[in-house]
């Protein structure tokens, strides 16, 4: 029993994590229908923002977060607003956008190598290794903290979403943007503001990994796939799919410990994700659009 207990409480926490690298690629996509390769750049980037406001100023990684969050935005504006919206209309999600945005993610990742080298960095904190009792298991501080903010922004989201008048244009523009047209709503603003959300909650989840792994320049790349799981799990532009499905994953990662080998459990979720698109294409929730 105290080994089940270990373990689900490892499963919620790391549902956490893997709910909060997946939230703005799955709100990018709910609205622009834009698979954003850029994520994992911008995770990356957010990692080394975090660690460099740690270390240059001493700012504690959680209350660097609004920093981060800002300044994610303006970059997500900025693509958008510099890259992204000069797309032919309709290509915004087929080739176009995909090699627009793997081009970005390179950039941002050859700029880390020349400013920061190729070492791993890591934000250590007096609290890093702290852990709490919770259910007779020692959990990690910040796993637990990364756990609450995952939290945190799926109800933001919702309220922001469901009980807002920009949530509601949000919402409106997934569904249909031609009508939005019609009636007077400015879509490429909506567009614009939620590319810079969507970036904005990825610089977030970056701090958030980089409080708990180390991280370098190269990563990125098995967090974006990751994330992209868990989005396609969920049905694509589904917030709600996306909490849901990342417990999922990380429910069933942690239980293969029982029948695979510690080295082949990362590739339960894409093993999920096969079986998921050919029995349920529109994913494990349906394909809503932020539902």
């Amino acid at each position: 029993m105290p080994r089940l207990v270990d373990m689900l409480l490892s499963a919620v926490l790391l549902a956490g994590l893997y709910a909060t690298m997946a939230y703005g690629l799955g709100l990018i996509y709910g609205v622009l229908r834009v698979v954003n390769l850029a994520h994992g750049g911008v995770l990356m980037a957010g990692a080394y923002l975090g660690w460099y406001l740690h270390e240059r100023f001493g700012l504690d990684p959680y209350l660097s977060l609004p920093v981060v969050l800002v300044a994610s935005f303006v970059l997500g504006v900025g693509l958008y607003q510099g890259l992204v919206r000069w797309l032919p209309r309709g290509a915004a999600g087929g080739p176009a956008s995909l090699l627009l945005l793997f081009g970005v993610w390179l950039v941002l990742r050859n700029i880390a190598y020349l400013v920061f080298t190729g070492n791993d960095r890591t934000i250590l904190t007096a609290y890093s290794s702290s852990s709490v009792a919770i259910l007779g298991s020692h959990v990690s501080l910040n796993r637990l903290v990364v756990l609450g903010i995952a939290v945190a922004i799926a109800v933001l989201l919702h309220l922001g979403l469901r009980r807002t008048q920009v949530g509601r244009a949000i919402r409106a523009v997934a569904q249909n943007a031609d009508s939005c047209t019609l009636v007077g709503i400015d879509t490429h603003r909506i567009y614009t503001l939620s590319f810079g959300i969507g970036t904005a909650l990825a610089g977030v989840a970056g701090v958030l990994l980089a409080t708990i792994f180390p991280f370098s320049p190269s990563s990125g790349s098995s967090e974006l796939l990751k994330a992209f799981v868990v989005v396609v799990l969920g049905g694509l532009g589904s917030i709600t799919g996306v909490a849901l499905a990342a417990l999922i994953v990380a429910t069933v990662e942690v239980f293969a410990i029982f029948v695979l080998p510690a080295y082949l459990t990362t590739a339960v979720g894409f093993v999920l994700l096969v079986a998921i698109l050919v029995l349920r294409p529109g994913g494990l929730f349906g394909h809503r659009v932020l539902a």
